[in-house]
């Protein structure tokens, strides 16, 4: 099938163009993670610790959540 056939099944949205593609080879684009290091007070990392109890997810999934809510609120900010 030819890009422009597929937009056009998508955009009339009256068919799963999902069957079109093969799902097992899909992969996230930039999904690739790296280890990086932070050092934190023993204070804030226990404050750290409580939000991440308190939201019941591990303190890494905290961070990342933070992180990337603060990208995504400057990214809107510099448009």
């Amino acid at each position: 099938m030819k890009a422009k056939d597929l937009d056009k099944l998508f955009d009339e949205g009256e068919e799963d163009v999902l069957q079109y593609f093969d799902l097992a080879r899909v992969r996230r684009v930039n999904s690739e993670r790296e280890l990086v290091e932070l050092d934190l007070s023993r204070e804030r990392l226990a404050a750290l610790d409580a939000e991440a109890t308190r939201l019941n997810i591990s303190r890494d999934r905290l961070i990342s959540q933070w992180v990337r809510e603060r990208l995504e609120k400057a990214s809107t900010a510099a448009e």
